[in-house]
């Protein structure tokens, strides 16, 4: 089975953004406007593009959307049939270069940044430079014409270790080894937070930054290496689940609908410059996550395999380390998808690929 789907001719992902577009929210605030998403093919980018779209569909919005990518042959074969829209542009281009926009992008979602772990173990330099350098260049560019909103797409790993117990807020604040090049990634997010901020003060760039929890849905790539990719990738393959520890951590998972949702919520209603985008729901250990895969396809009778037997006599669950989403649901957004609802949509988009 293919890694790489045209996502955004799914039914799932269609019925997704379609839903998301339909929300009670300010779309008129996108009427006529330029909007840019770096790092397009990507699981959550892909989804912004995909419910701007739709937006454009259901509210007549004469928005017009360009996704910038640095792969475009991976990005045609995931945007499908995004690329045959009057209202749809796709640009080839790498953040880390300089970069100088022919027109004014009213409003930039940046989404490009290498999310793998793999990537940022085996390519920290340019990890780090894609957020970093990707964020500045990206802020020049639309400074030098004329400014807008700029909405970055950053990690819950910018906090780091907090040492205080319960959900994380946009508040806490926590340690990182920035010396170990495993930082790249997470140092790197904080920088580029830093630099929305500084051009907010002095161009009056819109600052806008969204904190993600664990995502997970259609887009999600069998080789991605996180858990969830991991576990997906075994039921959609017929396999006994593999843990690989006990799966004591907590984290917290969201459907990534649910999380565009979100981001819609805090950039069309929202005040504060920053929010975490977290399903309180989803805040679970690896191994509860681990049993909601292998039971989202009963008749394939899978079941939890251990790499250390004695994992599966060790469990105890351990503090939280998941976000707390109280500033975001205090906007009116909900979570439409329970986990099991948004493991099942996962699951069925590579049954339907």
């Amino acid at each position: 089975m293919a890694n790489d789907v045209t996502v955004f001719d799914l039914d799932v992902f269609q019925n997704d953004v379609r839903t998301i577009a339909s929300s009670p929210l300010e779309w008129e605030q996108y009427r006529g406007q330029n909007i840019l998403v770096t790092g397009a093919a990507g699981m959550l980018p892909i989804y912004i593009v995909g419910t701007l779209l739709a937006a454009n569909d259901l509210h007549g919005l004469d928005l017009n959307v360009t996704g910038m990518v640095r792969s475009p042959d991976k990005a045609r074969l995931r945007l499908g049939t995004a690329l045959d829209r009057p209202d749809f542009e796709l640009q080839t281009v790498d953040v880390i270069d300089r970069i100088q926009f022919d027109k004014q992008f009213h409003t930039v979602f940046h989404g490009a940044s290498p999310a793998r772990p793999a990537l940022h173990k085996g390519s920290p330099v340019t990890t780090l430079k894609a957020n970093t350098l990707g964020t500045i260049n990206l802020l020049d560019a639309q400074a030098a014409k004329g400014g807008g909103s700029f909405v970055l797409l950053s990690s819950s790993e910018v906090y780091g270790s907090v040492a205080e117990e319960g959900l994380i807020s946009e508040d806490s604040l926590g340690t990182l080894q920035h010396f170990n090049p495993r930082a790249s990634y997470s140092e790197g997010k904080r920088i580029a937070e830093t630099a929305l901020a500084a051009y907010q003060e002095e161009y009056g760039i819109r600052a806008l930054t969204l904190r993600f929890g664990h995502i997970f849905g259609p887009g999600l790539a069998l080789d991605d290496g996180r858990v969830q990719a991991d576990f997906l990738a075994d039921v959609v393959h017929g396999r006994n689940v593999r843990m690989m520890s006990s799966g004591a951590a907590m984290r917290t998972y969201t459907y990534v609908a649910d999380a565009v949702l979100g981001l819609f919520f805090a950039h069309l209603i929202g005040d504060d410059h920053v929010y975490n985008v977290a399903n309180p729901a989803g805040n679970i250990t690896i191994r509860q996550l681990a049993e909601a895969f292998a039971a989202a396809r009963p008749e394939k009778s899978l079941h939890l395999e251990f790499a250390n037997p004695d994992d599966d006599r060790a469990y105890s669950p351990v503090t939280s380390l998941g976000l707390s989403s109280q500033r975001l649901s205090a906007l009116g957004w909900t979570p439409q998808h329970s986990l099991a609802e948004g493991i099942n949509r996962t699951i069925a988009s590579y049954e339907e690929s």
